[in-house]
This record gives structure tokens, sequence and C-alpha cells, in this order.
């Protein structure tokens, strides 16, 4: 009985070596990633070309026309980009 008992949780329990099933492991779902991802596509592109277009409404003397240029365009791409991104994980 205690034989069988000690083989049955040697076979249970994982190696060292074997995957765990970590929230990270390469195709599995975690939120916490998916809002980190989405974080950063929606602020980096809205934060590169609000900068853009403010430096070149000063060096054109046209504020702030270019800056919302920039702003509406970051805002059409993050929005892309997100759907591209959640598109995928949906499939």
């Amino acid at each position: 009985m205690q034989g069988e008992e000690k083989q049955l949780t040697e076979e249970t329990t994982p190696a060292p070596t074997q995957s765990r099933g970590t929230p990270f492991d390469k195709g599995e779902f975690s939120a916490w990633q998916l809002a980190g991802e989405l974080g950063y596509t929606i602020a980096i592109p809205i934060v590169i070309f609000a900068l853009v277009g403010r430096w070149l409404d000063n060096l054109y003397s046209t504020s702030p026309w270019i800056l919302l240029a920039g702003i509406v365009i970051s805002i059409l791409l993050s929005s892309f980009l997100v759907y591209r991104k959640v598109s995928r994980i949906l499939k």
C-alpha cells in the first residue's frame, strides 16, 4: 500500500525541469501582460506624436495645429494596434 502511494505522488509531482504553467509562458493568456502591452501600445504613440507635433509647431509657428494633428494620428494608430492585438488573442 505504501509503495503504491509513493509511486502515485512521484508521478503527479512535476520535476523541477518541467514547466509549471506560469502565467507568462509563451502562448498562454495573462491579463496583466495584456494590460501592460496595451498600456504601452496606447501611451508611446501619443507621447511621440505629441512631442514631435509640439516641436514642429514651435519650428513653424503653427501652434497648436500640428500638435493636434499628431494627437489625432496617434489615436488612430493606437486604436488600430489595440484592435490587432485583441483580435489575435480572441482567435
